[in-house]
């Protein structure tokens, strides 16, 4: 058979020969995920993907090492063959590579890994539920909160040691944060049980936090709410959530807003509504009635021969907008009160009324019930 030379290691990884370091690393990478045997379908394309991947994987060994990088770009495979390297049955798995390799595009499919040393973890995020009354979410308010948190010891200033000399590099993973199996094709990892993934081992503990770098505490914050704002919105305030690990940044802090009931007013968007209810008396002859705003009583006049449920409108005595359109309005609604007890006189009054407008009780009562008798034969 005839010998079908090997391909260019640069052609390999798509580069030119001046490639930069990370050029090299990114190319690789990109390559990596194209071809990576697990995520292939089929058992061919598993085969050809796996020859690919070793083909990148050799190309990548050579040409991220300097020194086999010099002596490839001299001598070609030649230098390679003289002992310099080994290729992919070369490679070492415990070392950078291809079990980094793997890490890499484990994280970038699924998200997580676990490779970085002492990684600089975010901070979580808090929730605070802030309770307002009525007045207070239509106004806005500045509030106090107490927000009990972690945060980063002051003693130690977050290592948790006494001193400097109290921190061990840990024996198990010999510093990394991280033991190494190998399981077939792959070289895999996962955080170190010793240390916590930390690579450090406290000695010595900080007498504050006890090696725990953070203590519990309590932080009193000023918050700007905004006027308008209802129950079930949040506020974020960044950077105010519970401290970041290993130099990471902090979380922050949501504040949940609930508003409580008004006896006399509810929210209608940024309408507020009062029920206001009058005399019969009034709805029939009009007249003037005092009603209740959130910035005191008002006098407003109904007019006459007006029905249950009418509405009337005070502009912009409603909520503020909190996206700086126009102010609500309050709407009343008008509800006709029918006292329960009349007097003797009242009595009197009412029937001459109804005679006077040609009434009569008992033919109503007939024509009702006449209407019924009708609509069910």
């Amino acid at each position: 058979m005839a010998h079908v030379p090997k391909r260019d290691y640069y052609d390999r990884l798509g580069l030119s020969r001046n490639a930069s370091d990370d050029e090299i690393k990114k190319a690789f990478r990109k390559l990596a995920r194209q071809y990576h045997p697990d995520l292939q379908t089929g058992e061919q394309q598993k085969k050809t993907a796996e020859d690919k991947f070793k083909e990148i994987n050799e190309a990548h060994e050579v040409l991220s090492d300097q020194q086999r990088r010099k002596h490839y770009d001299m001598f070609g495979h030649a230098g390679e063959q003289r002992g310099v390297g080994g290729g992919f049955e070369g490679f070492d798995f415990g070392r950078g590579g291809f079990g980094d390799a793997f890490n890499d595009i484990f994280e970038d499919f699924f998200g997580g890994g676990s490779r970085g040393r002492h990684r600089a973890e975010r901070g979580s995020d808090l929730l605070y539920n802030l309770e307002l009354s009525f007045e207070e979410a239509v106004y806005g308010k500045e509030a106090k909160l107490r927000i009990p948190r972690w945060e980063r010891c002051a003693d130690c200033k977050g290592t948790g040691a006494r001193s400097s000399a109290g921190i061990k590099t840990c024996p198990s993973c010999k510093g990394s944060g991280q033991l190494r199996f190998q399981q077939g094709f792959f070289s895999l990892s996962r955080p170190c049980t010793h240390c916590a993934g930390s690579g450090q081992i406290i000695s010595d503990p900080c007498g504050t936090c006890r090696g725990r770098k953070r203590v519990h505490g309590e932080r009193t914050l000023s918050v700007n709410i905004p006027a308008g704002i209802e129950t079930g919105m949040r506020l974020r305030l960044a950077n105010e959530g519970e401290e970041g690990e290993q130099g990471g940044p902090p979380g922050d802090l949501y504040v949940a807003v609930t508003v409580k009931p008004h006896p006399v007013f509810t929210r209608q968007g940024n309408d507020i509504v009062c029920e206001v209810p009058i005399s019969f008396v009034t709805a029939a002859l009009g007249g003037k009635v005092e009603v209740p705003t959130l910035t005191g009583s008002t006098v407003v006049k109904v007019p006459p021969g007006t029905q249950y449920g009418k509405v009337l409108r005070l502009r912009d005595l409603g909520v503020p907008s909190l996206r700086g359109h126009r102010q609500g309005d309050q709407l009343l609604h008008l509800q006709i009160h029918i006292p329960t007890k009349l007097t003797p006189k009242q009595k009197e009054l009412l029937t001459a009324y109804a005679k006077e407008c040609g009434m009569s009780m008992d033919a109503e009562e007939d024509g009702f019930f006449d209407k019924m008798k009708s609509f069910f034969e």
